[in-house]
């Protein structure tokens, strides 16, 4: 297990929490990132709460930056996959979240927490896929 990082995942899942929860209890909004995007992207007249919205998908971006200026290092990072199969994920990643109402943020850390049971079977039915998609692709498509 070469990416065996037990105390930065801790430390990064409780900072994932601590936003949602700190979201819920200033705004009484769900911490879903695709919803956040879509709202500060929706050209659909004035969007009123746009400036948390703004500061909110800053903040994901600027935080690794603030890592890398605090530590001196980044990640190694390796796309093992074709830049197109990539590109065809993310799409597909961006088409379920709009079939589903919701990506990982909102459904798996947000809608489990508040023991909403549509949250609870879409969080099963994406981790389902993506172990199954990881499996195909991996053994059956490449390894096979």
């Amino acid at each position: 297990m070469e990416n065996f990082t037990p105390l930065a995942s801790l430390f990064g899942g409780a900072l994932i929490g601590l936003s949602a929860v700190v979201l819920m209890l200033l705004n009484g909004r769900i911490a879903g990132i695709s919803g956040i995007t879509a709202g500060l992207l929706s050209f659909s007249g004035s969007v009123p709460d746009r400036g948390w919205r703004i500061a909110f998908v800053a903040g994901i971006v600027i935080a690794p930056l603030a890592l890398v200026l605090l530590t001196g290092s980044r990640p190694d990072i390796a796309f093992v996959a074709p830049m197109s199969m990539t590109i065809a994920a993310g799409l597909l990643v961006g088409f379920g979240t709009i079939l589903g109402n919701g990506c990982t943020s909102g459904h798996g850390v947000c809608g489990i927490a508040r023991l909403s049971t549509r949250s609870i079977i879409a969080t099963a039915v994406f981790m389902t896929a993506g172990i199954a998609t990881t499996f195909i692709v991996r053994h059956l498509i490449v390894g096979g």
